[in-house]
C-alpha cells in the first residue's frame, strides 16, 4: 500500500476517526465526573468551572491561529452564538446533570442515544439532510433510525437476567452516589436536555456557515456558556462551600472536562459538522454507552444485564445502517461527476436553490 493510498484512506475516514476519539474522551469523562460528584462536587459548579477552563485554553489558540480567517463579529452573529451557547451549555448540560439526581445514570445514558434520531428527524424536516425513500440508501437511513430507537428502548425498558461478574473489581469509585427521588421530574429534564442537545447540533451547522472558524466558535461557546451557567448556579446554589475545589479528583475532572471535552472535543465536532453534518456527529453517541457498560463491567465490577447487551447491539446495527446510507449519498454525489463538497457547501447550495424556487414560484402567482 503506497503513501497516496494511505493518505486517501485517511482523508476519507478522518471524520470517522475523529468521532471515535471524541466518544473515547466522553467515556473517560463519565467515570471521572462520577467520581467527582460522589466526592461532593456540585454538578452546576462543575459545568461553570469546566467552561472557564476551556475558555482560558481555547481563546489564545483561537486568537493567534484563526486571526486571518475569523469573520467580523456582528451584533446579530454574537446573539446567535449566545443562543448556541445557551442551548449547548446553559440548558443542555445543566438539565442533563440535574436529571441524574432524580433518575439513574443508565436511564440518562440510554436516553442520550435518542439524540441521533432526533437530530436526523429535525435535519430532514429542515431539508438539511437528503432522504429519498425510493432508493436503498434512503431506506437504510430510515431503518437505521428506527432500529437505533428500538435498541435504546430495549436498554431502557428491558433488563433481563444479570450476567455474573468475573471477579473483584480492578478499580473502586469511592463516595456516596446521589439519591434518586422523582422519576417524573427527572424524565422531563432528560427529554428536554436531549431535545436541546439535538437543536444545538443542528444550529451549529447554520452558525458555521456565518462563522466558519471552529476554534473561535469553541472559545466563544465556552466563555458564554460559563457565564450563563454561573448565573444559573448562583441562583440555585447558595452555599459558598460548593464553589470550593480542592486539590483532588474535583480539580482533575474540571481540568479534563474543560481542556479535552469542552475544548478539543467540541472543536473536533465542529470540524466534522462542517464536513459531514450534524446527523453524522450524533450517530456515534451510542459508542459511549457501550464503552461505559463494558468498562464498568470488566474494570469496576458493576452489574451488566442481558437487556443492555441486546439493546447495545441493536443500537450499533442501526447506527451503521444510518452510516451506510450517508456514505452511499456521498458515493452517489461523486459518481454524478460533481466536485466533492463539504456538508456546509452542499447544504448552502441546496438552501440557495430552494430560495430561488420560492422566488420563482412567487413571481408566477397572480
Amino acid at each position: 500500500m503506497d503513501e497516496r493510498t494511505v493518505e486517501r484512506i485517511y482523508k476519507r475516514f478522518k471524520p470517522h476517526i475523529f468521532m471515535v476519539v471524541t466518544q473515547i474522551g466522553y467515556t473517560v469523562l463519565y467515570f471521572i465526573t462520577e467520581a467527582s460528584f460522589n466526592n461532593g462536587m456540585n454538578p452546576h459548579v462543575y459545568i461553570t468551572y469546566r467552561h472557564i477552563v476551556s475558555g482560558l485554553v481555547m481563546f489564545p489558540l483561537a486568537y493567534f491561529l484563526e486571526r486571518k480567517v475569523r469573520p467580523k463579529l456582528t451584533v446579530s452573529l454574537f446573539a446567535e452564538i449566545f443562543l448556541l451557547s445557551l442551548l449547548g451549555v446553559g440548558l443542555t448540560l445543566n438539565m442533563y446533570f440535574a436529571s441524574l439526581r432524580y433518575t439513574s445514570p443508565t436511564f440518562v445514558a440510554s436516553m442520550v442515544n435518542t439524540i441521533a434520531s432526533l437530530t436526523f428527524m429535525i435535519a430532514v424536516a429542515l431539508r438539511l439532510e437528503m432522504l429519498d425513500v425510493r432508493k436503498p440508501r434512503g431506506i437504510a437511513k430510515v431503518l437505521g433510525t428506527l432500529v437505533s430507537l428500538s435498541g435504546v428502548m430495549t436498554m431502557t425498558l428491558y433488563k433481563g437476567s444479570v450476567i455474573p461478574s468475573l471477579g473483584r473489581p480492578l478499580v473502586r469509585i469511592q463516595g456516596t452516589a446521589a439519591t434518586h427521588e422523582n422519576w417524573v421530574k427527572g424524565s422531563i429534564l432528560t427529554v428536554a436536555s436531549c431535545v436541546a442537545w439535538s437543536l444545538w447540533y443542528i444550529m451549529q451547522a447554520f452558525t458555521l456557515k456565518r462563522y466558519p472558524a471552529q476554534l473561535s466558535l469553541t472559545a466563544w461557546m465556552s466563555c458564554l456558556g460559563a457565564a450563563q451557567s454561573a448565573a444559573f448556579t448562583v441562583f440555585v446554589e447558595h452555599r459558598r462551600a460548593a464553589w470550593t475545589v480542592g486539590f483532588n479528583i474535583d480539580l482533575w475532572s474540571t481540568i479534563y472536562g474543560g481542556v479535552v471535552c469542552s475544548g478539543l472535543i467540541v472543536f473536533l465536532q465542529l470540524w466534522v459538522t462542517e464536513e459531514k453534518g450534524p446527523v453524522f456527529v450524533t450517530m456515534f453517541n451510542p459508542l459511549t454507552t457501550l464503552q461505559v457498560a463494558v468498562i464498568a463491567y470488566f474494570v469496576l465490577g458493576e452489574k451488566l444485564n442481558v437487556g443492555s447487551i441486546l439493546g447495545g447491539v441493536t443500537v450499533i446495527l442501526g447506527l451503521y445502517l444510518l452510516l451506510w446510507g450517508k456514505e452511499e449519498d456521498q458515493e452517489a454525489e461523486m459518481k454524478s461527476g460533481e466536485p466533492y463538497l463539504t456538508y456546509n457547501e452542499s447544504t448552502g447550495s441546496k438552501l440557495q436553490a430552494l430560495a430561488l424556487e420560492g422566488k420563482e414560484g412567487n413571481r408566477g402567482e397572480p
